[in-house]
């Protein structure tokens, strides 16, 4: 009884000491993006002249000034340019990826290993090597200033994406597709009607990770787009930076916690299907 007791203790002081620094951790890190709220509802002269996060004079005017931005484009311009960007990019990644992973782990071809092992390693190479010969390329092609470099590339997948998926069809067992061959059904057959609707854990995972990526990407916005009625969210909002004058800084704070607003939504819409995604345990009984 004794000694039951001890273990419980032991147990339950063991859970307060974790616990605590699991919190302690999670107000640093949660604290600026509180912080970056509260101040997109402060005055600009309180905004750094206290530490307290509750707004003396609260006031909606900074997202008024700041979704006005000039007198010719507004934000609705640019959420409205990465939602088309974050959209058909995201859709293209997931659906070519899917379909490149599963040539990977289903069709037998000469040369399998080896294009999966040059597609793998690209996963290591870093987006400022390829960065100036794409720009050649799309130059050439007349692309730049338009939303295709940033949205046809996807279209041919994605590496991480292709290997999350091949990791998790390979947890799909062949008897499946023999069965579905001898109903009579082809490759892509077996693609569309099996394969695709078994991965929906991957899909998704791929889906959120590809929104997250192109909704807060600010370099290729920023190499690609001239105009500032082309421009992102991302891109928007350094424009409120002025090194030659004062910077609006509640304006940059109210823009910059509704940029956060989608990919918050799509994370606590999908957050279960994250683990699942990752965790490829294959077809549970």
């Amino acid at each position: 009884m004794i000694k039951t007791q001890k273990r419980f203790l032991k147990n339950l002081q063991d859970e307060i000491i974790f616990h605590t620094i699991v919190v302690v951790i999670g107000i640093f890190m949660f604290y600026p993006l509180l912080w970056m709220a509260c101040g997109a509802f402060k005055p600009s002269s309180e905004i750094f002249g206290t530490i307290s996060l509750i707004p003396k004079q609260p006031t909606l005017e900074n997202f008024v000034r700041g979704w006005a931005f000039n007198n010719s484009t507004s934000f609705t311009t640019f959420y409205k340019n990465s939602f088309i960007i974050t959209g058909f990019s995201t859709l293209g990644a997931v659906i070519a990826s899917s379909l490149v992973a599963y040539g990977f782990s289903r069709i037998h071809f000469r040369g399998n290993k080896f294009w999966y092992g040059c597609m793998f390693l690209t996963l290591m190479l870093p987006y400022q090597v390829v960065m100036v010969p794409q720009f050649i390329i799309f130059f050439k092609l007349g692309w730049v200033n338009t939303f295709l470099p940033l949205i046809i590339p996807h279209y041919g997948g994605q590496a991480f994406f292709i290997f999350l998926m091949v990791q998790f069809i390979r947890g799909i067992p062949s008897e499946l597709d023999q069965s579905a061959m001898i109903d009579g059904c082809n490759k892509f057959t077996i693609y569309t009607k099996i394969i695709f609707p078994l991965v929906k854990p991957a899909l998704i995972t791929s889906t959120i990770f590809s929104f997250y990526w192109r909704w807060e990407d600010f370099l290729g916005p920023l190499l690609y787009l001239n105009s500032p009625r082309n421009f992102t969210v991302s891109v928007a909002l350094r424009m409120f930076a002025d090194p030659q004058s004062s910077t609006d800084w509640g304006a940059i704070f109210a823009m910059g916690t509704l940029s956060l607003l989608p990919s918050l939504i799509i994370f606590l819409i999908f957050q279960k299907y994250i683990v699942e995604g990752l965790v490829t345990s294959g077809l549970k009984a």
